[in-house]
């Protein structure tokens, strides 16, 4: 398991997918399959960035870890940040235009539809978000 610790700002993002893309590259996974990890990545990082430390500053760890060969790949996201389950807010409701739809859940629901498993707890007083993704 690969594990860094971030600012949780969204300046730290090219670093936060510099991460993930050198670990990923190692699988020998497709370009396409590369986006989609660190799309999925990246919206979570940029939620965490933006909405968990309103009242300061804190900081992001993501974990990368290959299992079974490396035909799985598990992100584990998690921040000290104020409570908050990206998984209990309904998903958006895809059929209406982007004017008729409300603000938000549309990275998650991203999220939930490119990986295989997302899953979250709050443990220890830190927000854990997990993802799984099969890559072969």
């Amino acid at each position: 398991m690969k594990e860094k610790i971030f600012p949780a700002d969204t300046a730290a993002l090219d670093d936060v997918l510099g991460f993930a893309e050198e670990e990923l590259e190692q699988t020998g996974c497709s370009a396409k399959m590369l986006m989609q990890l660190t799309v999925a990545l990246e919206e979570i990082f940029v939620n965490v960035a933006n909405y968990a430390y309103p009242e300061g500053s804190g900081n992001v760890r993501i974990s990368i870890d290959f299992e079974n060969e490396n035909s799985l790949v598990l992100f584990r996201i998690s921040d000290k940040g104020i409570p908050f389950d990206p998984l209990a807010k309904p998903d958006p409701d895809i059929t209406l235009s982007a004017e008729e739809r409300q603000i938000g859940g549309l990275g998650i629901f991203i999220c939930k539809v490119t990986m295989d498993e997302v899953n979250y707890e709050r443990k220890d007083d830190e927000n854990i978000l997990t993802m799984k993704k099969i890559l072969k």
